[in-house]
């Protein structure tokens, strides 16, 4: 890196890809355990889209002023910014459908299509190998949204699947009736699109060869002819991620798993209850 360049972590560039996608004026939907994806709206919110919505699901609340992002304090962080609050329920059949947000959702699975899973790894549902989280609102939202986007912060052929195990969210298929199908994916090594219904490589991390990629993916990649270099991010906005918006380096934790994500939990959740009761 020369010195002309910013100091910058993986996950700072993932934020920046992110925010780039977010067009001033956007309705944005945010998920509850999703830092990565909070950190790059905030960001686009602080430079160069001051007129989003955030339609949070931390607090089920939409808001116009974007919050620091907590992690103990998360909810209060947001709901102290309502304009309104919503049910999930709610926001999912009635509020979504009518605003059609921009939305980044994280699958446990996703295949070369761009259809994903957050439901469990193992063809027996009732006795699977793993437990995900669960599928929330992503089948009813992704049937008829046309801002569906994808993020992975650990690319590996774990997540990067031929066939689904289960199939919770839908991407380009042809029982497709509405909506478009996923637009985009970013994961630590680089940035994709679906414009022929498949995903392909867009960009490349720097220090990453798409041989790495390939051998890191579950299925043959398609390479876009203009492949390039994702853009590093810039000076100005990785003060931003680490003063502004999230100086607790929650966004970190999506990147790391094990006893090292416990560590780095714990710091972050003794810090963040200091700043709590000092303010």
């Amino acid at each position: 890196m020369s010195k002309s360049e910013p100091d910058y972590t993986a996950d700072e560039l993932i934020c920046v890809c992110i925010s780039r996608q977010v067009q001033d004026g956007d309705v944005l939907a945010q998920g509850l355990a999703t830092p990565l994806v909070a950190a790059g709206y905030l960001l686009a919110w602080h430079t160069h889209a001051p007129n989003v919505y955030f339609a949070s699901a931390i607090g089920q609340s939409v808001c116009r002023q974007g919050a620091q992002i907590g992690l103990a304090y998360a909810e209060s962080l947001w709901l102290d910014q309502a304009l309104t609050t919503f049910g999930f329920v709610s926001a999912a059949t009635d509020l979504l459908p009518r605003v059609k947000p921009k939305e980044f959702f994280r699958p446990g699975q996703v295949d070369p299509f761009g259809n994903f899973n957050n439901i469990a790894f193992g063809k027996d549902y009732k006795r699977p190998r793993m437990r995900m989280p669960g599928s929330g609102g992503i089948p009813d939202v992704t049937t008829f949204l046309d801002g569906v986007y994808l993020y992975v912060p650990r690319h590996s052929r774990v997540t990067f699947v031929e066939k689904l195990d289960f199939c919770s969210g839908l991407g380009h298929s042809d029982v497709r009736k509405k909506g478009e199908g996923a637009k985009f994916l970013v994961s630590n090594l680089g940035e994709f699109d679906y414009v022929s219904g498949r995903m392909r490589l867009r960009t490349i991390f720097p220090g990453v060869t798409t041989e790495r990629v390939q051998a890191k993916t579950g299925f043959e990649l398609q390479i876009s002819e203009d492949l390039a270099e994702t853009e590093p991010p810039s000076r100005e906005e990785v003060r931003l991620l680490r003063e502004e918006i999230d100086p607790l380096g929650i966004r970190r934790l999506e990147l790391l798993g094990g006893a090292k994500r416990r560590g780095i939990m714990r710091d972050i959740l003794e810090k963040e209850k200091l700043t709590h009761n000092s303010n």
